[in-house]
């Protein structure tokens, strides 16, 4: 009884899991919403050849023309603490899924 159970909660999470990746893959981003949402970015970002230097040398990449999916996922992974990034991390806890779309949007059709 205790294996089927623990089977069955097992289940219950991989499937919410899967549910949750989901719901994320199937937001659309909308640059025009991310307008508001960049400013936060730009400070460093859209600096060329910009160096953060907390807590140690970071090179700062441009995000104009970076795969939405790219930017997508690098801000997820700083979410989760994957990206050790501590400004970073703070940024990308405050984002919903949707914000982090429509910023990945935005800047993928820059230049």
């Amino acid at each position: 009884m205790k294996k089927q159970l623990l089977a069955l909660l097992a289940l219950a999470g991989i499937a919410a899991a899967a549910s949750g990746a989901a719901a994320a893959a199937d937001l659309v981003g909308n640059a025009k919403a991310a307008e508001n949402k960049v400013s936060m970015c730009i400070g460093c970002h859209g600096i060329p050849g910009y160096k953060g230097t907390f807590p140690e040398v970071y090179e700062v990449p441009m995000l104009g023309g970076q795969s939405a999916k790219y930017i997508e996922n690098a801000l997820r992974e700083y979410q989760k603490g994957d990206r050790n990034h501590p400004t970073m991390h703070g940024i990308a806890a405050s984002l919903s899924d949707q914000d982090m779309a429509d910023v990945a949007a935005y800047y993928s059709q820059q230049k």
